[in-house]
């Protein structure tokens, strides 16, 4: 952690990594949520295609970046000093001040001159370029010097202070603001925010400084309870407890099913350094029964928590109990074949990533999923895809050029039983995700359903990144006590739905997610799912064949002759909601009920050989290979699937 701190007092959020794109967003994020508004302002740098700008994130003024990404804009975090040929103007959200406490914030120098200009803050001096943006950070509210002498009060508002006290019965989630947004932290705390700008912590018996004024509590607990909400005004000098607790809306653990998050990272870059201590109160305060804190690199050979990975290896952290299950594991990551992540390890892996600085595409992911898997982990593809996708598309915009993270290999890997599982519930594109994954089982390969949150610890400020973990959960059947290779083996066996909240149940002829039924040709079954949550909107049954009923939340039930082997899956969603914290909105798809043992679907099995075919001039174009032998051991790879495809084709037709 003492390294950690290191690294962000000398270099800031990035911690020193070698500037690629999702480094710079890190970067603006420390200010600025909106990647959409990110990337524009990249764009507008640089120009030309993404894989184009991607090449040249050297070149960016990372603090011109965020000038131009805000357009103009004031954010409460960071104030804007416009520095003008018409004169200098301050622009800022006052921020409430306690008593005596220092100010603390950013200050945007934002210039518009032709020529450079030195400003002082707090008394070292500043040169911005001419039409130039710096960003500096503020401990006061006195005066700037940029030629004439600035006063900082607009900054601020002085506040008499109080304190409020905080208690649930259970560790929760809290968020206090005051009636402007403002956060209230307890002392010492991380000031996060979640991805719909809500400030939070963790913990039950809390003290937290606040205004003498009107402020608004909250408190939940992870997506199996609700929210109760109260306001208050307490007087200044006044202590004024308030008891709070949260509704619980399902109770999973008492029905068997246990929901975990198996990507999270602990430190990634960020603002600021995270501590074991701090993913424990997370997990608790969200009651997430399984938590994958994952040690993984950024863009070199730095693996971030890998020495805690060495340390805690096949054991449990030391705040597990019965119902929550702490472990390290790994993200594996090739930024050309797509990133995984292992669950469950009992001993150090050898390989943690491919593709980075100096180092070549060695090896397809192929080689690393053996060694994890034979470590005993669990794996899954995660973040898989960034891209709409239809279920009628084609697979060429998920395999689409450059150099991105998407799971481009797990059409392979899946064909020779190297992969366990698929992060459908993830932070970019569920949508493109659940098309490709409804493919995949369709041509005959068994995958089961996951999420990982890529909630990062270390980052307090940027979407979902700074989401609490456990935001989105795979929820896994486990017969008997929870453990770590208990969870592990109900993943493994599909026994699974994935959410960003709604609870989704779903019974084919007695049958659950996992499980293989085999009905005489002509038989028919029953198919029922069932919803919990306000957020639901529509609810789904699907077959190989696509969609075979649906209707809105809580019932839905279906008949279905067999006629040949299929899957049932459910699928249930919404719109935007206060309890999903992804873009898209609510979502949960179950893994399926197989109907059959070969599940293998003419126009799925054509679909992924087209993938296949896709990926050998993307290999051509965009990997990097030290030897003709490393591009070779990738297509002989691929042929591999191709065969196990051929024949899984040859045996629909019958020939």
């Amino acid at each position: 952690m003492h390294d950690y701190r290191r690294l962000l007092d000398l270099h800031g959020v990035t911690w020193g990594e070698k500037l690629i794109p999702y480094v710079g967003e890190v970067h603006t994020s420390a200010y600025l949520m909106n990647g959409y508004d990110y990337w524009n302002a990249c764009f507008r740098r640089l120009g030309g295609t993404r894989r184009d700008m991607d090449a040249r994130m050297g070149e960016l003024d990372l603090d011109v970046v965020v000038r131009d990404a805000l357009g103009g804009d004031v954010l409460d975090n960071l104030a804007a000093l416009r520095l003008t040929p018409e004169g200098h103007r301050l622009e800022a959200r006052t921020l409430a001040v306690l008593d005596d406490a220092p100010l603390s914030t950013t200050l945007l120098l934002d210039s518009s001159m032709p020529e450079e200009v030195t400003v002082t803050v707090d008394g070292v001096a500043h040169v911005v370029p001419p039409g130039g943006a710096k960003l500096v950070a503020i401990t006061s509210a006195g005066t700037v010097i940029a030629g004439e002498p600035i006063d900082l009060g607009a900054l601020t508002r002085r506040a008499r202070a109080a304190r409020v006290r905080l208690r649930a019965g259970f560790p929760c989630r809290w968020a206090v603001t005051s009636g402007d947004g403002q956060g209230w932290y307890p002392r010492g705390a991380v000031r996060a925010l979640d991805a719909q700008l809500r400030p939070y912590f963790h913990g039950d018996d809390l003290e937290v400084d606040v205004p003498a004024e009107r402020l608004t509590v909250s408190v939940t607990r992870g997506m199996e309870y609700g929210s109760a909400t109260v306001d208050v005004e307490p007087a200044p000098g006044e202590e004024l407890t308030v008891e709070l607790t949260p509704e619980r809306l399902y109770d999973a653990a008492a029905h068997g099913w246990y929901g975990g998050d198996l990507h999270v990272h602990l430190n990634w870059m960020g603002d600021e350094p995270a501590t074991p201590e701090r993913a424990a109160a997370a997990q608790i305060g969200e009651d997430l029964h399984v938590l994958n804190l994952v040690a993984g690199n950024v863009a070199g050979n730095r693996v971030y928590d890998r020495e805690l990975l060495e340390e805690w290896v096949g054991r449990d952290l030391p705040w597990s109990d019965e119902s929550h299950v702490a472990r390290f594991g790994v993200e594996y990551r090739n930024d050309l074949l797509g990133h995984f992540s292992a669950f469950g390890l009992t001993g150090m892996p050898t390989r943690f990533h491919s593709g980075f600085g100096d180092s070549p595409d060695t090896h397809p992911n192929s080689a690393p999923l053996a060694e994890l898997r034979g470590l005993g982990a669990v794996t899954g593809y995660g973040h898989p895809f960034h891209t709409n996708l239809s279920d009628t598309d084609p697979p060429d915009r998920a395999v689409a050029a450059g150099r991105n993270c998407s799971a481009r290999e797990i059409v392979v890997d899946a064909a020779l039983g190297l992969i366990d599982s698929l992060d459908v519930l993830n932070h970019s594109s569920i949508q493109a995700t659940a098309v490709v994954y409804r493919r995949l089982i369709g041509a005959g390969n068994r995958l089961a359903v996951t999420a990982g949150t890529d909630a990062v610890l270390s980052i307090s400020r940027r979407g979902t990144a700074s989401s609490p973990p456990g935001w989105e959960r795979v929820y896994a059947w486990v017969d008997g006590p929870l453990t770590a290779v208990s969870f592990a083996e109900a993943v493994r066996r599909g026994r699974t739905f994935a959410t960003t909240g709604p609870w989704l149940e779903l019974d084919v002829g007695g049958h659950r997610p996992g499980d293989t039924m085999r009905p005489a040709e002509g038989d028919t079954v029953t198919i029922t799912a069932r919803t919990v949550g306000p957020e639901v909107e529509w609810l789904q049954l699907r077959t190989a064949d696509g969609v075979i009923a649906e209707g809105g939340p809580g019932l839905l039930t279906a008949e279905l002759t067999v006629h040949e082997p299929t899957y049932v899956v459910a699928v249930a969603g919404g719109g935007p909601h206060p309890r999903s914290m992804h873009p898209g909105g609510a979502y949960a798809h179950t893994s399926p009920v197989y109907i059959g043992d070969h599940v293998a679907r003419r126009a799925d099995v054509e679909w992924c050989l087209r993938w296949l075919d896709l990926l050998e001039p993307l290999l051509d174009a965009d990997g990097t290979f030290a030897s003709a032998a490393q591009r070779a051991a990738h297509r002989d790879l691929h042929d591999q699937a191709r065969q196990v495809y051929r024949a899984r084709l040859r045996a629909v037709s019958g020939s």
